[in-house]
């Protein structure tokens, strides 16, 4: 009789095997059983992100347009990230700032630094690229906020992920465009406007999407359809391709993942690879 063994001459060629082979295949062992509605509630990250883009574009073209000034602006984004921070805390009683040991003082001395800092490099920002055509800077742009929507960190596990590069692709952006405003003031304005809408504004949105799901749910669909309101002003055409695009990622999408994972047909079995799962770090001794 055949056994699985190397160390004993046998009556058989190298690569026999008997009926006993195939009982052990064993299909999707690790396979993940996705429910739809959490997946819809998982892709609300991407939809917010996308939004936070076009919310941050639309402000850029209503400054460029003259139809909105740099004080109404600021004034808005400072009353915004005041209520923001106060729900930061309360939201989970205060207690990830005292994990962290990081103070209000701390953080107040933080934002004086950067809004002094930007505030007296504007009139560099706003002649930086001067040398530099408008169409080029309009790609330029694309392409970062394309990258900073790409490297962005969604809550997945991937080499691709870049919180970082998200940020400074985005910032980059942002510089890009505040250049072609016309004073140095909307520069500083919209360069602090971005800081908020791509660095403070997502980290609100992972600590509501953990504490409180259905707040997070709310916020999200708030703030979709604000940015829908608002890209309705300018193109009917491009709100409804933005709707499309928003209802595919978060509806469609996820859809088709559970449909395809019933197709799904990984095999294990005795042909796999050997793992050694003992501690073998005695050895290393």
């Amino acid at each position: 009789r055949w056994q699985k063994v190397l160390y004993e001459r046998q009556p058989f060629p190298d690569n026999y095997v008997d009926q006993r082979f195939l009982e052990e295949l064993r299909k999707n062992v690790h396979a993940r059983q996705y429910r739809y509605w959490a997946v819809v509630f998982q892709s609300g990250a991407v939809v917010q992100q996308l939004c936070s883009v076009c919310v941050f574009v639309l402000t850029w073209w209503y400054m460029d347009a003259g139809m909105l000034s740099p004080q109404g602006l600021f004034g808005a984004a400072l009353l915004s990230s005041l209520l923001g921070y106060v729900l930061f805390d309360a939201v989970d009683g205060g207690a990830g700032r005292w994990e962290s040991g990081r103070t209000r003082w701390a953080d107040l001395k933080s934002t004086l630094v950067f809004t002094a800092f930007t505030y007296g490099f504007s009139p560099v920002l706003k002649t930086l690229t001067e040398s530099i055509s408008t169409d080029t800077i309009y790609a330029m742009s694309a392409l970062m906020l394309l990258g900073h929507l790409i490297f962005f960190d969604y809550g997945a596990n991937a080499a691709i992920v870049s919180s970082t590069l998200s940020l400074n692709m985005a910032i980059f952006a942002s510089v890009c465009l505040a250049s072609r405003l016309p004073r140095a003031l909307h520069a500083f304005v919209m360069v602090t406007f971005a800081m908020q809408m791509f660095a403070l504004w997502p980290m609100l949105q992972k600590k509501l999407k953990a504490r409180t799901p259905r707040c997070y749910v709310g916020v999200t669909v708030l703030f979709a359809l604000a940015a829908l309101a608002g890209l309705a002003t300018i193109s009917s055409v491009g709100a409804v391709l933005f709707a499309s695009l928003l209802l595919t990622i978060s509806c469609l999408c996820p859809y088709c993942l559970i449909r395809l994972q019933l197709l799904k047909d990984n095999i294990h079995g005795p042909w796999d690879e050997a793992e050694i799962k003992e501690d073998l770090s005695r050895f290393l001794m």
